[in-house]
């Protein structure tokens, strides 16, 4: 049985780095430097998912508007449209919707609020860990 976020979120922390809509992309950017992570979920009123704002999307603003885009709000460059999963998604969903997406970070939502973020690294971990455990489980049998 494939692993879910939830028990990725269990032994990883719920911790998510957050930023408000109005923080500007030089603001963010200093902030993805400092926690060595690719992306900020930015929120709104009550913990609920605005955006998200990766490297990418710095990289996207930059070479679209030039260093002027550095004083402009995230909400302006932000990704809106925001896929989600929840705590029962699977291991193998996310690999499925990070691939066909070509997203590396997907923020993790419970009764419409932020509950927390899963990464590709996440992802690869636990599928490694699940391979390495099946590959144990045969070799006891086989061993007998």
């Amino acid at each position: 049985m494939s692993n879910t976020v939830r028990a990725i979120l269990e032994a990883k922390g719920r911790d998510v780095v957050t930023a408000g809509p109005q923080t500007t992309v030089s603001e963010a950017a200093v902030i993805l430097s400092k926690k060595k992570i690719g992306a900020i979920v930015i929120v709104g009123m009550e913990n609920k998912i605005s955006g998200i704002f990766t490297e990418r999307d710095v990289v996207h603003a930059i070479a679209k508007l030039g260093a002027g885009c550095l004083e402009q709000p995230v909400a302006t460059l932000m990704t809106a449209k925001v896929y989600r999963c929840n705590e029962g998604t699977t291991v193998n969903e996310l690999m499925e919707l990070m691939t066909s997406r070509r997203f590396r970070h997907v923020p993790v939502e419970a009764n419409g609020k932020l509950a927390g973020i899963i990464s590709i690294g996440d992802v690869v971990k636990t599928r490694i860990a699940e391979v390495e455990r099946e590959a144990e489980e045969i070799k006891a049998y086989i061993a007998g």
